[in-house]
């Protein structure tokens, strides 16, 4: 059995769960700590991070370089596009939300409104939750500028682009930190996605001390 060492509510580790759903590529997931970092986990990820993947005798990490590595060993369906200039495209937005959507969005209201309780790393920096909310109305607006010129984020077709953007507003929209009314396209293309099945095992997540807001699993919000 393939197994998958994760957190659900880490937009790393989910942007790989909808990989390998989307592929129905079957595994096991074993949800992991990270930041106690556990001596077996660190054996398995000496950066300590997850997600971790095990497929047979191989032991993968880096979410990335995990969703290339299935996306070579299991092209079908493809989330990456053939040519050279929309594959750069969508590798370019996955950098985007991964680094850029993260550091100035997903640490700052995530981070601070869940992991420090849920770490006990003390109360939340009210200046980082300020500096959260406002960079993501950026955000959002220029996901509705791409939006506007395309179907899906990186082009005509759905690819990892749109699973990394998922993966980081579906925890933000799990403690209620995205204004879906701020923009009908970027609001489509969200109810759009979360309706895939490979979204199912997100949608049924739950994180002791924090409920699901109402609207989380519901397709139509």
């Amino acid at each position: 059995m393939n197994r998958l060492y994760h957190y659900p509510i880490s937009p790393f580790s989910r942007k790989v769960r909808l990989s390998l759903a989307e592929k129905k590529i079957e595994v096991e997931l074993v949800e992991e700590r990270y930041w106690e970092q556990d001596a077996d986990f660190l054996l398995r990820n000496p950066a300590g991070k997850v997600p971790v993947l095990r497929m047979g005798s191989q032991t993968l990490s880096d979410s990335t370089a995990i969703c290339e590595y299935l996306e070579d060993a299991y092209p079908t369906p493809a989330l990456l596009p053939r040519g050279a200039e929309d594959r750069y495209e969508v590798r370019r937005l996955v950098a985007w939300f991964d680094d850029k959507f993260h550091q100035e969005v997903t640490s700052k209201l995530l981070g601070e409104r869940m992991f420090r309780k849920v770490m006990g790393t003390g109360y939340p920096d009210s200046a980082n939750v300020k500096a959260g909310a406002k960079a993501i109305k950026y955000h959002l607006d220029y996901m509705a500028r791409l939006l506007d010129q395309r179907r899906w984020l990186a082009g005509n077709e759905m690819s990892l682009a749109d699973f990394a953007a998922a993966a980081h507003l579906s925890c933000l929209d799990y403690i209620s930190d995205v204004d879906w009314n701020r923009s009908e396209v970027v609001k489509d293309w969200y109810a759009k996605i979360k309706s895939r099945p490979a979204f199912r095992s997100l949608l049924a997540d739950q994180v002791p001390g924090f409920p699901q807001p109402a609207h989380y699993a519901d397709l139509d919000f």
